[in-house]
């Protein structure tokens, strides 16, 4: 019975599930049939194999070749599955070692010369199969450093379909090829944004450490050349390095998005700054096939930055209100659900209406009243009321800026530092709980018993919530904001003065 058997991975979303692939030799007429639920780029791997077989020197044999993908009716997308069906097919005709290659997973797409070429989403398909237990992956010498980034499995990785059957015990000569390899990255430079480079703006610069310490969303209102687009470009540099969990999730999406990932896990937290004109997939993530993480995944544990909001298509920015809530985006279609981790931090800038000028000292508006009501309505009360932290920002003036230059600045070096030691502040006020931040816990718990605030220091917002000023979940994200406004400040809680505060964040537009 000419029956042999290896091991790929199918990726869903940033899950992934091993897959057995049996190889069939029987006598009947010639063919290759490939069965188990294969989309279109992975039902043309008979044509891929069977070429790159013959060019490399290991030629099928002339049978019925038959290759079923287990589960069946698990989905399976993409070119990765081309050197485990080529292998499987070369152990059954006896050509390399059964044993050998039922004990390896195999990634890499199959050219026609039968080198093998880099594919997208390595690094979480080999972080699936180390958890599955598998003890060694044999990916293409393109995706060789990325996919070393998963710790305590074995890679292997070779330049050809030859290399690989010499590998497995196949009784051919060696024949150098030059390896295809993945783009290179260059590493990453200092981009030399620094909260110092800002003046005049106070209020601002300190509801951006409040943000970065909490984890909290931010809108930003103002005229043109308020200095909207420069503090969300410095929110990164306020955060804290990413840790290994993180940085390994983080690096796994950039593979899956086919960006390329360095020698080294991504240790900064990133920032994703989408154009206006993006749809709701290419936010939330999507396509046809296999389906890609979009700029809300990609910015996970980092910032993800929407300059000109009202400008973006109203369901596309309502596509992010069930990841704002919950964390993980997930993108439904008729067979399968992926999902994707969506932890970052939100930040928007609008212009007050569509001329920019409305409110500015030195410029008039030219828009109506129901223009510039039509204009920020685009900015839908559910999603708004997501936002912890609504702040007007005004254009500096001569004598605010020349007060700036005269008193200390703030660095984002400095400002890191009492990031960090916020963040731990709260991290160990919630340990035990599955929550780190500020902005992750749910109001029932701040209000919860041990935990609620006294009725003098909630004052403020108890008013507020009588008079239809909050909602209940924006009275919940002042608690939220309140906390990390006491932990900046050292406080074991929060007194009437950070409430208030942090009602004048939440409100200040």
């Amino acid at each position: 019975m000419a029956i042999a058997h290896t091991t790929a991975v199918a990726l869903l979303g940033l899950t992934g599930s091993l897959v057995d692939v049996e190889a069939d030799i029987s006598s009947n007429l010639p063919g290759f049939v490939l069965i188990g639920l294969p989309d279109a780029a992975l039902a043309e791997a008979r044509e891929r194999v069977r070429a790159a077989a013959t060019n490399s020197g290991c030629g099928l044999p002339n049978r019925k070749l038959t290759v079923n993908l287990s589960p069946a009716a698990l989905p399976k997308h993409g070119s990765g599955f081309d050197l485990a069906i080529a292998l499987a097919v070369l152990a059954a005709a006896g050509s390399v070692s059964a044993e050998s290659v039922a004990r390896v997973v195999h990634l890499g797409e199959l050219g026609l010369d039968g080198r093998l070429r880099p594919v997208t989403g390595v690094l979480p398909a080999v972080l699936t199969a180390a958890r599955a237990g598998a003890g060694t992956v044999m990916v293409p010498t393109g995706n060789a450093e990325e996919a070393s980034l998963v710790p305590g499995i074995r890679i292997v990785a070779v330049a050809s379909l030859r290399d690989a059957a010499i590998w497995h015990g196949g009784a051919f000569e060696p024949i150098v090829v030059e390896a295809l390899r993945a783009p290179t990255v260059a590493a990453p430079e200092d981009d030399g944004l620094d909260l110092a480079d800002i003046v005049g703006s106070e209020d601002a610069i300190e509801a951006m450490v409040v943000a970065a310490a909490g984890g909290h969303h931010i809108f930003l209102l103002g005229p043109p050349g308020a200095g909207k687009t420069m503090l969300a470009a410095r929110l990164p540099g306020l955060l804290p390095d990413l840790d290994a969990d993180a940085a390994l999730e983080v690096s796994s999406i950039r593979s899956l998005s086919g960006l390329p990932v360095g020698p080294h896990l991504a240790l900064r937290p990133p920032l994703e700054s989408p154009h206006h004109t993006a749809t709701a997939a290419s936010l939330v993530g999507g396509g046809s096939g296999v389906i890609r993480p979009g700029a809300a995944a990609r910015a996970s544990h980092g910032v993800l930055f929407l300059d000109e909001a009202p400008e973006f298509h109203p369901a596309a920015l309502d596509a992010l209100r069930q990841p704002l809530e919950s964390g993980v985006i997930s993108i439904h279609r008729a067979n399968a659900v992926a999902q994707f981790p969506a932890r970052f931090q939100l930040v928007m800038a609008a212009n007050p209406c569509p001329c920019g000028q409305y409110g500015a000292l030195d410029s008039d508006c030219v828009c109506s009243p129901h223009l510039r009501r039509r204009y920020l309505a685009r900015l839908s009360g559910p999603l708004m009321d997501r936002i912890d932290i609504q702040l007007r920002v005004s254009r500096v003036t001569s004598t605010r800026l020349r007060l700036g230059e005269e008193s200390p600045r703030v660095t984002s070096d400095g400002v890191r530092l009492r990031v960090a030691a916020a963040r731990i502040a709260a991290a160990d006020r919630l340990v035990g709980t599955p929550w780190k931040l500020n902005s992750e816990v749910p109001g029932a718990w701040l209000r919860g018993r041990g935990r609620r605030l006294s009725p003098p220091t909630t004052a403020s917002i108890d008013r507020a919530l009588e008079r239809g000023g909050l909602t209940m979940r924006g009275y919940d994200r002042v608690l939220r904001l309140g906390w990390t406004v006491a932990d900046l400040a050292g406080a074991a809680r929060p007194t009437a003065d950070h409430i208030g505060r942090a009602l004048y964040l939440r409100r200040s537009l």
